[in-house]
């Protein structure tokens, strides 16, 4: 019977599988025992099995000779190909108006991100269902509310919320094959590990992982490569060539059968001269350089293959050392050839064997050597950090799941193929309306969370599930349409007060809908155009009855030669809290209205609105005294009635205005002003002086002049 401490490990690789059995004492293991056998067809392919029946063959004629010495084997653990880890990040959003949010919203936008990153994993393998992936873990990266980043989500309250995350996924093909080849041997997984995984864990402890290390494990299909920097693994990648191109590259030059050419490569680790028989049965002896040689350039494209994927996973650095594990490695010449093509020192790149893991012995009859690294590292890691194995059935149907962390319900689901968002009740509808010429959405109410249990009993989706455990869930209702009546959009109050020369007035909310008058409890529908609001100036005076205070408002107009001419300021105004206003300005709450009523309009008002003059005049002085002289400049005809300055002028008028031309005064013009004392006494005369000067009655004359009128006695 196999101890509890005993672990059964298997690696499965592209040319062999190797079984052993490992016991652990404490933090020690010891190798018991070890069987390895070839495949006899190429059974796997760059790490994947192929032919499920042939590969279940060698595991179960393994497994049937460790019993004979060991006793039953039920369980084992193995190790999926590193190629077939697959990294995705990705982002979910969700709208949460109206309500904080709780545990169960934030892991449902999880899980919504996670099922995405599923998706987009399927994608880049062309495959068509996110189901053909297992997700073996997650971690968010970061929330956001409303577009700002955010620590947690939990009791938020916001528009839309959000979160990144970045999940790892195993392809379901790789792990169901796995399950399918150990149960043709009567085997079940007892833990699961990743190749690179397990052969850094033992090679590289943590102590070490500060170091730039790159760990190449070169098998016959594949070679995985790890890197360590700063503490961590901080890259693993892999590369589809192997010691399988050194094979084939020996195969077509000397006209091997594979299994030959297998054959003569490994002669290359221990002898100097080789017999080569080619499939046309010749046979030839070479020595060993002459092989070498055959092979360099296969070798060449290996270390070359492997030199840029290093650098590329260190972010286009050598690494401060490579360790070489797996049979591949010990293909001659290629420690040297990587180490010049990275440029490092020879003795910076070596072959590590079992000898190299800590904490490690083996039995007698088990040599150390590279190939035994990764079956050993897998037994160790699938202990210490292993995907474990659980079926769980979800609403009846098995489902298998492997976790690098605990388990949860929210994870069964995923897995069962469920899509989260679907399992959420839709927000009933939402209907918009047109509210005062802004477009707005009222969101239906919110779908309920769907019913999950475990076991019979309520369950959450963090909640742990074990092995065997049955979760059923149901979808939650959908939400109601979206229900509103008017006065849940409009704000408290639905009337205002204004003063209207000193009386204080209430005015109603005006509401109309789709061009109807409407109450404050009618019920809208979709596309309804709602029109709440106050009403302007103009609107309002009729309903108090001022109708014939907008007559008086409107800009005062006359027709003046036959062209209406506008006069505002000749109009009446109402003042809105001592400023004049616009007649289309709305009424706002405690505001003071004044009426100003229009003056009255004269022809003199007119006359200096146009700047018409009405008369022009000059000052002069006569004899010695100042006179002002005057003459009509303009005149104002009302249906052909000459009108004086004083005169009314109403709205409408049609007025005819002449004006003169402008002309100068003339000494004549001064008789109009003034009167001239003729002498009574015969036999005088007289003549006219303009600035002491004699002139005429027509002499023009300007401002300022100095006019006299000389009498003189004739002398007979």
């Amino acid at each position: 019977m196999v101890q509890s401490n005993r672990i059964f490990s298997l690696d499965i690789g592209t040319r062999s599988v190797v079984g052993m059995i490992i016991e652990q004492e404490e933090d020690r293991f010891h190798v018991i025992d070890m069987v390895m056998y070839e495949h006899k067809k190429r059974s796997m392919l760059d790490g994947q099995i192929q032919d499920i029946p042939s590969v279940a063959a060698i595991i179960a004629k393994i497994k049937a000779e460790l019993e004979e010495k060991h006793g039953p084997l039920k369980k084992a653990c193995v190790a999926a190909a590193g190629r077939a880890l697959q990294t995705e990040t990705a982002h979910a959003t969700i709208q949460v108006a109206g309500k904080p949010m709780t545990q169960e919203d934030v892991l449902h936008l999880e899980l919504s991100a996670v099922q995405e990153a599923q998706v987009k994993a399927a994608k880049k393998q062309q495959l068509d269902q996110h189901r053909h992936y297992y997700c073996v873990g997650y971690s968010v990266l970061y929330y956001r509310l409303d577009g700002e980043e955010i620590t947690s989500l939990i009791d938020q309250q916001g528009t839309e919320a959000s979160v990144d995350i970045i999940a790892t996924f195993l392809p379901r093909v790789v792990v169901e094959s796995l399950i399918a080849a150990l149960a043709r041997a009567d085997l079940e997984i007892e833990a699961l590990t990743l190749e690179p995984i397990a052969a850094i864990h033992v090679l590289v402890p943590p102590s070490m992982r500060r170091l730039n290390i790159a760990l190449v494990d070169i098998g016959a299909g594949t070679s995985d490569i790890a890197i360590t920097s700063a503490g961590t693994v901080i890259s693993y990648g892999m590369v589809p060539i192997a010691g399988d191109e050194i094979t084939e590259a020996l195969s077509d030059h000397f006209l091997l059968d594979f299994p030959i050419a297998e054959r003569v490569k490994r002669e290359l680790q221990t002898e100097e001269t080789i017999k080569i028989t080619d499939i046309l049965g010749f046979e030839t002896l070479f020595s060993k350089d002459e092989v070498l040689d055959k092979s360099h350039e296969a070798v060449n494209r290996l270390a070359e293959a492997i030199q840029q994927e290093i650098i590329r996973l260190n972010n286009g650095n050598a690494p401060q050392a490579v360790m070489m594990v797996g049979g591949g490695s010990l293909t001659p010449g290629l420690p040297k050839l990587l180490a010049e093509k990275l440029q490092l020192a020879d003795n910076r790149v070596a072959i590590r064997g079992t000898e190299a893991i800590n904490e490690l012995t083996m039995a007698d009859q088990i040599a150390h050597a590279p190939t035994l690294v990764t079956p050993i590292g897998i037994a160790i890691t699938s202990k210490q950090r292993p995907l474990q194995y659980k079926t769980v059935y979800v609403n009846e149907q098995p489902v298998r799941l492997f976790e690098l962390n605990k388990l949860t319900a929210g994870d069964c689901l995923l897995a069962a193929g469920l899509k989260i968002n679907q399992l959420y009740g839709k927000p009933g509808l939402a209907i918009m309306v047109t509210y005062n010429g802004q477009l707005l959405t009222i969101p239906g109410k919110y779908g309920k969370l769907p019913i999950l249990t475990k076991n019979g009993q309520p369950c959450r989706f963090d909640e742990i599930v074990n092995h065997h455990d049955k979760l059923e869930i149901t979808k939650g209702e959908d939400g109601q349409p979206a229900s509103v009546q008017l006065n849940e959009l409009l704000e408290n109050t639905t009337s205002i007060q204004v003063t209207l020369n000193g009386e204080v007035i209430e005015v109603p909310l005006s509401i109309i809908v789709n061009g109807k008058e409407a109450s404050l409890h009618t019920s809208l529908a979709d596309s309804d155009v709602i029109e709440a609001r106050y009403p302007s100036i103009a609107e309002w005076l009729p309903s108090q009855q001022k109708q014939t205070w907008l007559e008086e408002l409107l800009p005062f107009s006359v027709v003046i030669n036959h062209k209406k001419t506008y006069f505002p300021s000749l109009s009446a105004k109402i003042r809105v809290n001592g400023r004049e206003e616009k007649l289309s300005q709305p009424l706002q709450d405690r505001s003071i209205l004044e009426w100003v009523p229009a003056p009255k309009r004269t022809v003199a008002d007119i006359a200096t609105l146009k700047q018409y003059p009405f008369e022009q005049s000059i000052i002069v002085f006569f004899n010695g005294k100042e006179i002002t002289l005057t003459k009509e400049a303009t005149r104002f005809y009302r249906d052909g009635v000459l009108l004086h300055p004083e005169d009314i002028i109403y709205a409408g008028d049609e007025l005819i205005v002449e004006m003169d031309q402008a002309q100068g005064f003339i000494f004549q013009d001064l008789f109009r002003h003034v009167e001239v004392a003729i002498p009574k006494q015969e036999g005088k005369t007289f003549y006219i002086l303009k600035n002491n000067e004699e002139t005429t009655f027509y002499e023009p004359i300007l401002p300022g002049d100095h006019l006299e009128i000389k009498w003189e006695i004739i002398k007979k």
